[in-house]
């Protein structure tokens, strides 16, 4: 006999999935079956917050089906560069940590993060932890930044893991809320997340001192239940973040102030380089769009170009 089982997928290990079945059961759970998402080629057909359907025969569970996605965040696989990795699904937000300092901001990070969530109308929260360590120019820093993402619809956060700087702030955005949350490695996710919730006993590491990076301490997507209500969903740590799976126009559409421009750009299909007549060219000229977050979109375009140029001479 048999029987089936609503859940939640908690944890992923890559060949095993740990679901969270409607009476509170926590189960082991491997895949049944082939699931792709929407034609696209994926490297994890199961993603943390899926809700799935599980059958049960002799004590082995097994993943039959998926249930429709409200909304997903995949990446670019760092192995295979024309298949997505899924970070996560069915989430209510997207929390991207960052700081200025130890290790360094590298603001086009952000931009690509965004370039993630804005497709699927995912809201995000840019946190900039390590607040205790900043002295006035990176405050100057914050400010600047501040003023480029909520000018445009993102909401920004200062904050700090170690003097618990804003963190009562952090937590109420967090509430009763599905959250993704990721960032590169060394910005201090993990500790911020332990100091946010109690029983989490995330794993930390330091910085290396001869690198001056971060290293990787979550392995798998995890969803964790906060204490104050709401779940996180913990993500490995990002190196880089690359777009092969996208067309420039893909880029052009994702950035939010851009595509509300482009509606007055002489042509259609305006990639907002070169062309006369454009529309998101002249706003920066005038300063309503910000030239950094222009500077980033040129280098990811410029990215996707040589990708593609490369391939069609390999072909």
């Amino acid at each position: 006999m048999s029987s089936k089982s609503n859940g939640i997928v908690i944890k992923s290990t890559g060949s095993w999935y740990i679901v969270r079945l409607e009476n509170g059961e926590i189960v082991e759970s491997r895949i049944g079956g082939k699931f792709r998402l929407e034609g696209k080629k994926i490297t994890n057909p199961v993603a943390v917050g899926d809700e799935v359907i599980v059958e049960e025969t002799k004590g082995e569970y097994i993943i039959r089906d998926i249930l429709p996605r409200r909304n997903y965040v995949a990446r670019q696989s760092p192995r295979k560069k024309h298949d997505l990795h899924l970070l996560a699904s069915n989430v209510d937000q997207a929390i991207l940590v960052v700081t200025i300092l130890d290790p360094d901001l590298k603001p086009g990070f952000i931009d690509r993060f965004l370039l993630m969530t804005e497709p699927r109308d995912i809201p995000a929260i840019i946190v900039f932890n390590k607040s205790d360590l900043y002295g006035e120019e990176e405050l100057e820093t914050y400010a600047a930044l501040e003023y480029i993402y909520n000018k445009i619809g993102y909401e920004t956060l200062l904050v700090s893991a170690a003097n618990h700087h804003n963190l009562d702030t952090l937590r109420e955005k967090l509430k009763d809320k599905v959250s993704l949350i990721s960032g590169q490695s060394g910005v201090g996710k993990s500790s911020l997340l332990n100091v946010l919730s109690k029983g989490l006993e995330i794993k930390t590491q330091e910085i290396s001192d001869y690198s001056g990076k971060g290293q990787h301490t979550t392995t798998f997507a995890e969803m964790h239940p906060l204490d104050f209500g709401g779940y996180i969903i913990d993500t490995p740590g990002i190196k880089t973040l690359s777009f092969n799976n996208m067309e420039v126009m893909d880029v052009a559409h994702n950035f939010k102030e851009f595509f509300r421009e482009s509606e007055d750009c002489k042509f259609a299909n305006c990639t907002h380089r070169n062309e006369p007549g454009c529309a998101v060219k002249k706003a920066i000229e005038n300063y309503t769009i910000s030239e950094l977050r222009y500077q980033n979109y040129l280098q990811i375009l410029d990215e996707i170009e040589d990708q593609n140029y490369w391939e069609r001479l390999d072909m």
